[in-house]
Formats: C-alpha cells, sequence, structure tokens
C-alpha cells in the first residue's frame, strides 16, 4: 500500500519531471511553432463543440417551449416539472458513467455514445403523445448530455497544444451558452416539434464529424495502441511534421502517470484534501442552489408570470448570455477568480431581490407598471451576473485544486454534486412559486449572499499560479 510519501514522491515527479505532452520543443527547449499544421486540432475541436451545442440545446429546449407544450398535450405543473428536471437526473446518470465509458471505449467512441442517445431522446419528445414518451425522450438527452459535459472537454485538452488549450477548452462552455440562446431565439418562432427536430442536427454532424478526425493520442497510448497512436499525433500535427520527442514525452507522461496508486472515493477524506475537496464541491453547490438552473429552464414562464412578453424576454435573454461569456473568457486571468466570483456573487443578490421585488409588487397589487421591468431588470441582471463569473470560474478552479492523483475521482464527485443540484433546483423550482412567487427568489437572494462568505473565507486566488503552487498550499 503506498504511504502518503510515496504519493508525493510520484506527484512530485509527474510535476517536475514531464513536460506537457502534445508540445513540441526545439533543441534549446523553447516551443517550435506549429500553426502551420493546426488546422486538423482546430477540425477536431469544432466537432467536438458540436457536442457541446448540443448541450446547450438540450438545456434551453424547455423555457421556451413550456406553454405550447402544456397546452398541446395537456399536462399539469407536477408533469412538466417532472419534464423539465428529469433532463438533470439523465445527467447524473450519465456522468457517473462517463469516465468508465470515455476510458474503456475511448473518446471517440462516447462522443459518439452521446450523440446517439441524443437523437433518440429527441424523436421520443418530436413523437410524444403524452407525458410518457416526453420523459423517457427526456431523459435519454440528459444521459448524453452527462457524457458530453465529461468527455468534451478532456478530449479538447488531450489534443490541444499549451498555448491554445485555455482559449480551445473554454469553447465548451461559450457553445453551452451557444446553444442555450439558439433554443430560446428559435424557440420564440417555431414550434416546440420543430425545436426537436432541429435538435437533432448537431448530433449528426458530429456523428459524421468524428469519421474524419482522430483519436485522442493520449488515450490512444494510455491503452497501449502504439501505431494508432503515432498515427494521430502525425494526423494532429502534420504529415510533415517530427513528432519524435513529442511521442517520447506523451509515452513519459503516461508512463509516469500510472504509477501513481488508484484513488477511491473514501481516500478524498484525508485530511490533506479536505480543503480543496471542500472549495471544489462548495463551489458546484453554491452555483447550483443559486437557482441558475430555475431561472434558465422556467424563463418564459417567469417573464409571462410577471406580465412581459416572453419572445422579447428570451431573446434579449439569449443575447445576453453570449455575449458576456465572451467577457467573462478574456476576464478570467486579468481579473482574477476571487474579484470575478464577487463581483457575479453580489450582482445574483440584486438581481434576486429585483425579481423577487417585482413579485412582491404583483401579488399585493402595487405599482402594477413598475412589476415588468423589475422583473425584466432582474433577470436579464441574473444571466448577465452569472455568465461573467459563477457560471465557469468553478470549473476552471476545481481544475486547478485537485492534486493529479485524485482529480479525476474528485472532479467525479463534484460533477455529480453539481447534477444533483441541478436536478433539485429545476424540479422544486414550480412548487416554491406555488408557494410563494417573491419567496422563491428571496431563498434564491439568500443562497448567493451566504455564497459571497464562503468565497472571502475559503477561495484561494489562483490566478497566475502553477498547479503545484495551488496545491501545496490548498493541502498543506
Amino acid at each position: 500500500m503506498a504511504t502518503d510519501q510515496d504519493m508525493e514522491t510520484c506527484e512530485s515527479g509527474l510535476q517536475q519531471e514531464t513536460r506537457e505532452p502534445l508540445i513540441q520543443y526545439g533543441e534549446d527547449g523553447d516551443r517550435k511553432s506549429t500553426n502551420e499544421h493546426l488546422w486538423m486540432v482546430y477540425l477536431s475541436t469544432f466537432v467536438a463543440v458540436t457536442g457541446s451545442f448540443e448541450f446547450g440545446s438540450c438545456v434551453g429546449f424547455s423555457s421556451p417551449v413550456e406553454s405550447d407544450i402544456r397546452t398541446d398535450l395537456k399536462l399539469s405543473i407536477t408533469e412538466y416539472s417532472v419534464f423539465g428536471s428529469i433532463l438533470t437526473f439523465g445527467a447524473m446518470l450519465g456522468a457517473s458513467t462517463s469516465g468508465t465509458i470515455a476510458d474503456f471505449l475511448g473518446r471517440k467512441a462516447a462522443m459518439r455514445m452521446s450523440a446517439i442517445f441524443c437523437i433518440v431522446g429527441w424523436l421520443a419528445v418530436y413523437f410524444a403523445k403524452g407525458y410518457l414518451s416526453l420523459d423517457i425522450g427526456r431523459l435519454c438527452m440528459g444521459y448524453g448530455m452527462g457524457i458530453y459535459s465529461y468527455v468534451v472537454p478532456i478530449f479538447i485538452a488531450e489534443i490541444a497544444p499549451k498555448d491554445l488549450r485555455g482559449g480551445l477548452t473554454t469553447i465548451n462552455q461559450l457553445m453551452i451558452c451557444t446553444g442555450v440562446s439558439f433554443s430560446f431565439i428559435v424557440g420564440a418562432v417555431l414550434t416546440w416539434r420543430t425545436l426537436a427536430l432541429i435538435g437533432i442536427i448537431p448530433c449528426l454532424a458530429m456523428v459524421v464529424g468524428l469519421f474524419f478526425i482522430p483519436e485522442s493520442p493520449r488515450w490512444l497510448a494510455k491503452m497501449g495502441h502504439r501505431k494508432e497512436f503515432e498515427a494521430a499525433l502525425q494526423k494532429l500535427r502534420g504529415k510533415d511534421a517530427d513528432i519524435s520527442q513529442e511521442e517520447a514525452e506523451i509515452q513519459d507522461y503516461i508512463d509516469t502517470l500510472e504509477k501513481l496508486p488508484k484513488t477511491k472515493m473514501w481516500d478524498l477524506f484525508q485530511k490533506r484534501y479536505s480543503r480543496s475537496v471542500m472549495v471544489g464541491v462548495g463551489l458546484m453547490v453554491i452555483q447550483q442552489f443559486g437557482g441558475i438552473n430555475a431561472v434558465c429552464f422556467y424563463t418564459s414562464q417567469i417573464f409571462l408570470s410577471a406580465g412581459f412578453p416572453t419572445k422579447v424576454g428570451t431573446v434579449s435573454y439569449a443575447c445576453i448570455q453570449v455575449v458576456i461569456t465572451i467577457f467573462g473568457v478574456f476576464l478570467m486571468d486579468k481579473a482574477g477568480r476571487r474579484p470575478l466570483l464577487l463581483v457575479s456573487t453580489a450582482g445574483l443578490v440584486l438581481a434576486c431581490l429585483l425579481v423577487a421585488a417585482s413579485f412582491f409588487l404583483q401579488v399585493h397589487e402595487l405599482a402594477p407598471a413598475a412589476v415588468p421591468g423589475l422583473a425584466v431588470s432582474g433577470i436579464l441582471g441574473y444571466i448577465g451576473f452569472f455568465s461573467v463569473g459563477m457560471g465557469a470560474v468553478p470549473w476552471v478552479t476545481m481544475s486547478e485544486i485537485f492534486p493529479i492523483n485524485i482529480k479525476g475521482v474528485a472532479g467525479s464527485m463534484a460533477t455529480l454534486v453539481n447534477w444533483i443540484g441541478a436536478w433539485t433546483i429545476s424540479f422544486t423550482f414550480n412548487f416554491l412559486m406555488a408557494w410563494s412567487s417573491y419567496g422563491t427568489f428571496l431563498l434564491y437572494a439568500a443562497v448567493n449572499a451566504l455564497s459571497i462568505l464562503f468565497i472571502v473565507k475559503y477561495l484561494p486566488e489562483t490566478k497566475g499560479r502553477t498547479l503545484e503552487q495551488i496545491q501545496a498550499d490548498i493541502n498543506k
């Protein structure tokens, strides 16, 4: 059985003695320019993020079509709440099996499987005559989403050069937001069955695209497929590129990685990992329980309840989400994680209070002319402040604070907690609104206020620090 000292030795060796794989270096140790060979990296990334777009399309589907589906299929609030929230239940199942599928079958096979589940789900929704078919379809879509949420960023990170890895990986989050926005905008003008058919298009694009891109070289090396590994790396770097040194570095990395002891779930509760696990899981809790999936899944219902035109509101929501997410990507490494999260969370508190105020005035029949304005200001402010920080920072921070030997297990646990939170919020929203519309958003405001205290007390600033520095500080 490996001791803590053995584990630290392995971690240190992995961090210090191996250089970043999938990078070409010259004789002087400097990275060689590979821009002329990057077209395959870009194509592979594009194919992968069609899954991210599909992810967003699935998430955004339920909001703009709620009134039409409930009218056409005569669904109760409870039945539609199950339909809206079962997506996240399916995603929990997908996320819990995604690592095993991607490791056993490969990254491309996992993405292909996700696409098939989503296609089946969309077809079940399109042909639905009642709530049962709707729920089965939504569950299948959720399962595919859960796999996408793991395998897409992993695949991109494993094929991209170091100097492009951050930018290419963030395209995953941007495309999710774009998919959500697309569903909001198109759903405002098309029927829900047509929107379901359109949801199949990204899946078909991925299935076709996967035939033209290589498998992850790192996965092939890990599985011992030497010839396929060399061929994939050559295809990514260009037919005339010298991959000999890079090939050796990848193999050295894999050999060193396999020397680390296999981590079990209960190992995460060791004292040396307690703070990193608390921060990683805590960020997922505050991200979800601040109400994001309630706002995302039921935007049109919130606008309708407040007396604001739903189509205008959902289109505005969609546009703001994409623009602010792009802005947040540029701020990530300039402003720092903590400042972005603090500004984001403080804004979420204010936004929730604005929505709560609008519903309070509506319930008590006070200042009716102010109700729609407060509601739309609150909802658009909510998605703007969420997109600038709380949307992406928890995922970035989670990837930074876990030591490499527990990263897989700890990351899976944090992801599962995130989906559990998403399901809880999306399922309970309609019931909370029936209890008290303004009380619901006061609860979300309170959670976001407590989140500020959590961030101030526990979250380390990771901007400009190496992974070794971050993990040494947080786990000491």
